[in-house]
């Protein structure tokens, strides 16, 4: 028992600070993560797995499915194939994670997809449609279906990206898209903190990702000069700060977003 402010609490009491340092090896936790099968999503889930955590991963790619549950340590973890664009699938797959897992802890949301870069001016209909759809409206129906399941406690890490943050020339739709992501952390932040759920986004700046590879391999540069670094983040490091915001270290934290960018916004 504590004594806040004049009052006795429990130390399990929903508004009391978790013990420090408990991570996530003090319990078990049960996460739903996208974008599993590459990149930051795939580092994500082997950190947190290493931490101790069970798995439910998606994407849409089944092969990298396969192969991410081969590199994730454990073989509780389970793998689901999932357009986040479709509503229906996404709780499909929230359903089966909890009906196996018994409960939902976290939920990691990192699917995200760029286009080449290009003025708005040649910017297409399909363009507006794929990034939005994936980057926000995917980002919308994790969240509705993930804090279905979530009665009391709880945290949630959506993707964004620094080119939410400022003006990104070449990049509006996909800037737009990630805009979408801050905004919508922030708002359920308020939403669902009286029932102690965490919700909080990171904003990466240029990562070494498979994300890139159209773009490198269409002869454009990823500028790094703007960071202070004067080099690509790994994934790792942008993996590092998620499991963080999903661990009880970062219990006092929600409606937040972190840019993880090499100083690019500083």
């Amino acid at each position: 028992m504590a004594s806040v402010e004049g009052r006795v609490v429990s130390e399990n009491h929903p508004g009391s600070a978790p013990r420090a340092n408990r991570g996530l090896t003090a319990n078990v936790i049960q996460v739903a993560l996208t974008g599993g099968a590459s990149g930051i999503g795939l580092e994500a889930a082997k950190l947190l797995s290493e931490r101790g955590a069970i798995l439910s991963i998606a994407d849409v790619n089944q092969q990298g499915l396969d192969d991410a549950l081969k590199a994730i340590k454990g073989n509780k973890h389970i793998a689901t194939a999932v357009d986040v664009r479709d509503g229906a699938q996404v709780k499909d797959w929230i359903g089966k994670t909890v009906q196996q897992f018994g409960r939902l802890d976290s939920g990691v949301n990192l699917a995200g997809v760029a286009r080449m870069q290009a003025p708005i001016t040649e910017g297409t209909d399909d363009d507006w449609d794929f990034m939005m759809g994936v980057n926000g409206k995917g980002v919308f129906h994790c969240m509705r279906e993930q804090l279905k399941h979530m009665k009391n406690g709880g945290s949630i890490v959506n993707a964004a990206s620094i080119q939410g943050m400022v003006g990104c020339a070449n990049t509006s739709i996909y800037a737009a898209s990630k805009s979408v992501v801050i905004s919508l952390t922030k708002s359920v932040a308020r939403e669902v903190g009286p029932r102690n759920i965490r919700v909080n986004c990171i904003a990466p700046g240029v990562v070494k990702t498979p994300l890139l590879d159209p773009f490198e391999k269409g002869g454009q540069k990823v500028p790094t000069t703007m960071q202070c670094f004067d080099r690509q983040a790994h994934p790792i490091e942008i993996a590092r700060v998620i499991a963080f915001l999903v661990s009880d270290e970062a219990s006092y934290i929600t409606g937040s977003n972190y840019p993880v960018d090499g100083g690019t916004t500083a």
